[in-house]
Protein backbone atom coordinates (compact mmCIF):
# COMPACT_ATOMS: atom_id res chain seq x y z
CA UNK A 1 0.00 0.00 0.00
CA UNK A 2 2.60 2.47 0.51
CA UNK A 3 4.50 1.45 -2.76
CA UNK A 4 1.49 2.58 -4.97
CA UNK A 5 1.10 6.47 -2.32
CA UNK A 6 4.65 7.24 -3.38
CA UNK A 7 4.63 6.38 -7.26
CA UNK A 8 1.11 8.21 -7.35
CA UNK A 9 2.63 11.10 -5.12
CA UNK A 10 4.87 12.21 -8.50
CA UNK A 11 1.85 12.14 -10.42
CA UNK A 12 -0.46 13.87 -8.48
CA UNK A 13 2.06 16.67 -7.41
CA UNK A 14 2.83 17.03 -11.88
CA UNK A 15 -1.07 17.85 -12.23
CA UNK A 16 -1.22 20.19 -9.72
CA UNK A 17 1.65 22.30 -10.72
CA UNK A 18 -0.27 22.22 -14.51
CA UNK A 19 -3.50 23.69 -13.23
CA UNK A 20 -1.61 26.52 -10.62
CA UNK A 21 0.22 27.46 -13.84
CA UNK A 22 -2.40 27.18 -16.56
CA UNK A 23 -4.12 29.76 -13.62
CA UNK A 24 -1.61 31.93 -13.58
CA UNK A 25 -1.30 32.07 -17.12
CA UNK A 26 -4.85 33.10 -17.64
CA UNK A 27 -4.68 35.36 -14.65
CA UNK A 28 -1.29 37.32 -16.05
CA UNK A 29 -3.06 37.14 -19.85
CA UNK A 30 -6.47 39.01 -17.92
CA UNK A 31 -4.60 41.47 -16.23
CA UNK A 32 -2.26 42.67 -19.11
CA UNK A 33 -4.89 42.36 -21.57
CA UNK A 34 -6.92 44.19 -20.09
CA UNK A 35 -4.10 46.94 -19.22
CA UNK A 36 -3.84 47.00 -22.47
CA UNK A 37 -7.39 47.83 -23.92
CA UNK A 38 -7.69 50.70 -21.35
CA UNK A 39 -4.47 52.12 -22.00
CA UNK A 40 -5.37 51.79 -25.69
CA UNK A 41 -9.16 53.35 -25.04
CA UNK A 42 -7.31 56.45 -23.59
CA UNK A 43 -6.46 59.78 -24.59
CA UNK A 44 -3.07 60.35 -25.26
CA UNK A 45 -2.50 64.03 -23.91
CA UNK A 46 -4.55 62.93 -20.78
CA UNK A 47 -1.20 60.46 -19.58
CA UNK A 48 1.60 63.64 -19.34
CA UNK A 49 -1.48 65.38 -17.65
CA UNK A 50 -0.96 63.31 -14.28
CA UNK A 51 2.30 62.98 -15.00
CA UNK A 52 3.40 58.95 -15.93
CA UNK A 53 4.44 57.63 -19.62
CA UNK A 54 3.12 59.06 -22.51
CA UNK A 55 0.27 56.42 -24.13
CA UNK A 56 3.04 55.07 -26.77
CA UNK A 57 5.53 54.03 -23.89
CA UNK A 58 2.54 52.16 -22.04
CA UNK A 59 1.02 50.60 -25.19
CA UNK A 60 4.30 49.67 -26.31
CA UNK A 61 5.59 48.07 -22.80
CA UNK A 62 2.31 46.41 -22.14
CA UNK A 63 1.71 45.01 -25.48
CA UNK A 64 5.38 43.73 -25.69
CA UNK A 65 4.97 41.80 -22.02
CA UNK A 66 1.84 41.00 -23.32
CA UNK A 67 3.10 39.09 -26.58
CA UNK A 68 6.28 37.83 -24.62
CA UNK A 69 3.97 35.96 -22.44
CA UNK A 70 2.07 34.33 -25.23
CA UNK A 71 5.47 33.37 -26.96
CA UNK A 72 6.49 31.91 -23.69
CA UNK A 73 3.69 30.30 -22.16
CA UNK A 74 3.90 31.08 -18.55
CA UNK A 75 3.66 32.93 -16.52
CA UNK A 76 5.85 31.87 -13.69
CA UNK A 77 9.22 33.17 -16.41
CA UNK A 78 10.85 36.14 -15.47
CA UNK A 79 8.66 38.05 -19.05
CA UNK A 80 5.22 36.85 -17.80
CA UNK A 81 6.22 38.41 -14.29
CA UNK A 82 7.47 41.56 -15.75
CA UNK A 83 4.30 41.50 -17.28
CA UNK A 84 1.76 41.16 -14.55
CA UNK A 85 3.66 43.69 -12.62
CA UNK A 86 3.69 46.20 -15.39
CA UNK A 87 -0.08 45.40 -16.01
CA UNK A 88 -0.81 45.84 -11.75
CA UNK A 89 0.98 49.16 -12.01
CA UNK A 90 -0.67 50.71 -15.21
CA UNK A 91 -4.29 49.60 -13.30
CA UNK A 92 -3.83 50.58 -9.85
CA UNK A 93 -1.73 53.55 -10.57
CA UNK A 94 -2.44 55.32 -13.56
CA UNK A 95 -5.84 53.92 -14.27
CA UNK A 96 -6.44 55.74 -10.85
CA UNK A 97 -4.82 58.95 -12.41
CA UNK A 98 -6.60 58.84 -16.12
CA UNK A 99 -9.78 58.23 -14.06
CA UNK A 100 -9.29 61.33 -11.40
CA UNK A 101 -8.35 63.74 -13.90
CA UNK A 102 -11.61 62.57 -15.92
CA UNK A 103 -14.34 62.44 -13.82
CA UNK A 104 -12.24 65.79 -11.39
CA UNK A 105 -13.74 64.26 -7.88
CA UNK A 106 -10.73 62.83 -7.16
CA UNK A 107 -10.00 59.58 -5.48
CA UNK A 108 -12.36 59.84 -2.72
Amino acid sequence: MLAVMAIAAPIFVFYVVSVISLILLVFALIVQGVALVHAITQRGDAFPAIGTLPKGGWVAILAVCLVLTLLFRGALNIFGLIGIAAGLIYLLDVRVGLRDLHDGKGFW
